[in-house]
């Protein structure tokens, strides 16, 4: 919005050369952290009071944490004072002509609107399951799938028009039509190492990621400040990586894929932060106010989306290390449960509970030892995925 207004200001003012200012991408990305954080900020006592007031506090499972029953009551579904600040901040200051900000902004709405609808579930029917899986699994699947054949050609091509010629291309080859380079797997840490996926691979790979990572997110936050500060990492290194891919003589000199708009998405991953920072302020042990599942499936489903488009699904999955093994730890636990339950007629664990940072919990750390503890490794793993850009 104000980038548009800085032009037709300029038009009309040539003399105001102060004005080009608005055209350096990484100026809008450093304003819209800034936006962001200050919107977080300011809100983020009003929507906690608001929140209480509704009575919207945190439901405890009868089975969780002993030392978690005294959070119960504590407001949820904070996730949208971070929405809020996301929204509000992209708005104002990318080119509001870049298709990949508006299909990462519908998916994250979309998660969003799943994870309203989970803990709407919980808090008002008092119901500390939610949603139900498969009916959380479908709607998401309905996002993803989308998205994933969206970006299938977006990816691939420059403009909408030439999206849909290369759509048009693949139904009349017989859906048998093979994707650009550009559309491959990248393996990193090697210079010219990637794997053609073509049509159907991209769409199950993207759709993989895109849900993957919005559940891995979910899964992640069950401690005060443990998944909002990953994914502000996250997203600030998932950000360079836009800048670099979206601008062809970075992409070249560094050995990636060079897509087209790409860069706009800086942006977003900045506003990303500065609401992630802002939440953080009253999410910090002992926390405010929850992220709720409004919150972290929409994160998770946003970086999910972004990795997908500048090519980078293994980096991500490196840098989100702590977030896969929360994820595999759920996995594992079910499944080992349900086998033995099978074999033996009696369920056994491999964790003490599962996720991962409750097993740690159990094991005697505190939550502020869990939560730090996550975040160096978030930090050291973030520091790899960015050494893939050199790294080769």
């Amino acid at each position: 919005m104000l980038l548009s207004l800085a032009q037709w200001l300029q038009a009309l003012h040539p003399e105001w050369g102060f004005l080009r200012v608005f055209q350096y991408l990484t100026f809008r990305a450093v304003m819209a952290s800034m936006t962001a954080l200050l919107i977080g900020l300011a809100l983020g006592p009003y929507v906690i009071r608001r929140l209480t007031e509704l009575k919207i506090g945190q439901p405890i499972r009868e089975y969780a944490m002993q030392s978690h029953l005294s959070k119960r009551g504590t407001p949820t579904m904070g996730g949208v004072l971070i929405l809020l600040s996301i929204a509000c901040s992209t708005l104002l200051w990318f080119d509001w002509s870049n298709r990949f900000v508006w299909i990462v902004m519908i998916v994250t709405t979309g998660f969003g609107i799943i994870g309203w609808v989970d803990d709407w579930r919980k808090v008002v029917n008092k119901d500390p399951e939610g949603m139900p899986s498969r009916e959380k699994y479908f709607w998401q699947s309905v996002i993803g799938l989308l998205a994933a054949l969206y970006l299938a050609f977006s990816v691939s091509e420059t403009n909408n028009l030439r999206v849909l010629e290369l759509f048009y291309r693949w139904i009349a080859s017989g859906f048998s039509n093979d994707l650009p380079p550009k559309a491959d797997l990248i393996v990193p840490f090697f210079k010219t190492v990637s794997y053609p996926l073509g049509v159907w691979g991209f769409i199950a790979l993207s759709y993989i990621v895109i849900v993957g990572t919005s559940n891995a997110v979910n899964l992640t936050d069950g401690l005060d400040g443990l998944a909002i500060l990953p994914v502000v990492m996250v997203g600030a290194v998932m950000g360079i990586f836009c800048y670099v891919t979206g601008n062809s003589i970075f992409a070249k000199y560094l050995l990636l894929p060079h897509i087209p708009g790409a860069g706009e998405l800086m942006v977003f991953c900045a506003a990303m932060c500065g609401a992630g920072l802002a939440f953080l302020w009253f999410n910090a042990y002992p926390a405010e106010v929850f992220m709720g599942d409004v919150g972290a499936l929409a994160l998770g489903g946003a970086l999910g989306t972004i990795a997908v488009i500048v090519r980078q699904e293994i980096v991500l999955s490196i840098m989100g290390g702590v977030f896969v093994l929360e994820a595999l730890s759920v996995m594992l636990q079910v499944s080992y449960f349900k086998y033995t339950k099978k074999k033996f007629g009696e369920g056994r664990r491999i964790l003490l509970m599962a996720p991962l940072h409750h097993h740690f919990e159990k094991s005697g750390w505190k939550e502020t030892q869990v939560v730090v503890r996550f975040w160096i490794i978030t930090m050291l793993l973030c520091l790899i995925g960015l050494s893939t850009l050199k790294l080769r």
